[in-house]
């Protein structure tokens, strides 16, 4: 059930759903937290989705926040509200509402949300797309015991790791975090496997892909070994390569469904690493609302301690840029025939002092029998 409420306030929002819900035979609100997601109108279908996916799994009442972009100066000095409710079928598991912002009021959202929050039920504010430099000091995100982000719908991702690092709080997560999930549990299984020592990793993956930053730092700061940041055509993460004093652990997967499991001393084996959903990332956020300490210390490792590497093409272009180094010449003796031993001696004291010098210095403690350069044969570059 919809019901459309048009330049509406929080009270009367309240009282649709309590009417939406008498309508369908549910009076009772049967639902464990109250979940709020921040997006804009390009982006509303995917998070709304994701979200009602989610609740399937976690009942809740999801609030929809869209802040609407004013075109005129007018449109932006008034302020209105429009509200979508939905319950029943229409929302998944527990009741919608869709809440579009005008004018000055999208600048004060919280105090549209907090009227409307769940009481006695934990809240958890999702940032599908811009989310705040430090989600802990927004707003909405100070109204949460959870702030979930996705440093992966950011411009630039490295860098929403860096503010990530230098603004965390407690209850700080991100969705790049989640979808590494079976990659460090797959990788935690393998190592419990062998009992020789790591000497250095290399992860692979995407340039543009978070995670695989993420999945870095984690396995640098758990195994205080180097771990190098490879470059691939992915998609995703591709490939985690594990040196040991045993022989290399590797976790390949090229097509995004199915890796392959190398250890030392044991046949290959295939294992499932699908790349999830978004609604399945938010699922696993949901399950826990305590602070997740494993991933606050990976974010503090820091990006910049990653030792990096480049892809094939920028290793080929970057040697293509480089001058060739001169090669040292080194001083060859002519052969002579053995019946003209007067002319070779005449043609070395007949040169100038300052070329018999320098053939001097290349040849070595200035034997006087070494050839002038003049008459050293061309020297071939060596071969690499």
């Amino acid at each position: 059930m919809k019901i459309d409420l048009t330049d509406t306030t929080a009270s009367k929002i309240n009282k649709g759903l309590v009417k939406a819900r008498r309508a369908i035979g549910t009076p009772a609100v049967g639902v464990v937290l109250t979940l709020v997601v921040v997006t804009d109108e390009e982006n509303a279908y995917d998070a709304l989705k994701a979200a009602s996916d989610a609740s399937h799994e976690h009942p809740s009442r999801k609030l929809v926040v869209i802040k609407r972009v004013s075109r005129s100066p007018r449109d932006r000095t008034q302020s209105r509200l429009d509200a979508e409710v939905r319950v029943g079928a229409d929302a998944g598991s527990g009741e919608t509402v869709v809440l579009r912002l005008y004018g000055e009021v999208s600048d004060h959202a919280q105090s549209v949300v907090l009227p409307l929050l769940l009481p006695d039920a934990p809240v958890v504010v999702w940032w599908s797309v811009d989310a705040p430099r430090d989600p802990s000091a927004d707003p909405l995100g100070a109204l949460s015991q959870r702030r979930v982000t996705d440093s992966y719908a950011a411009e630039k991702p490295v860098e929403e790791l860096r503010s990530r690092a230098e603004s965390y709080q407690p209850g700080d997560t991100d969705l790049a975090w989640a979808r590494i999930t079976p990659w460090r549990s797959m990788l935690a299984a393998a190592l419990d496997q062998v009992s020789t020592e790591i000497v250095s990793v290399e992860v692979a993956g995407e340039e543009s892909n978070p995670s695989v930053e993420l999945l870095a730092m984690w396995l640098a700061d758990r195994l205080h070994v180097h771990v190098r940041r490879a470059v691939s055509a992915g998609p995703g993460l591709t490939q985690v390569r594990l040196e040991t004093t045993g022989g290399p652990i590797t976790l390949h997967r090229s097509d995004g469904a199915m890796a392959t499991l190398a250890l030392p001393g044991q046949p290959d084996r295939a294992v499932a690493l699908k790349r999830r959903e978004t609604s399945e990332l938010l699922a696993e956020e949901l399950r826990r609302l305590d602070p997740d300490d494993t991933y606050a210390s990976a974010l503090r490792f820091g990006v910049d301690r990653l030792g990096g590497i480049q892809s094939a093409a920028e290793r080929a272009e970057a040697a293509a840029d480089q001058p060739v180094p001169a090669l040292p010449v080194r001083a060859v003796p002519e052969a002579t025939p053995a019946s003209a031993p007067a002319a070779s001696a005449s043609a070395a004291t007949s040169a100038p002092a300052s070329t018999s010098a320098s053939a001097s210095a290349s040849a070595g403690e200035g034997d006087a029998e070494r050839p002038t350069p003049a008459k050293m044969p061309p020297v071939k570059k060596q071969e690499g």
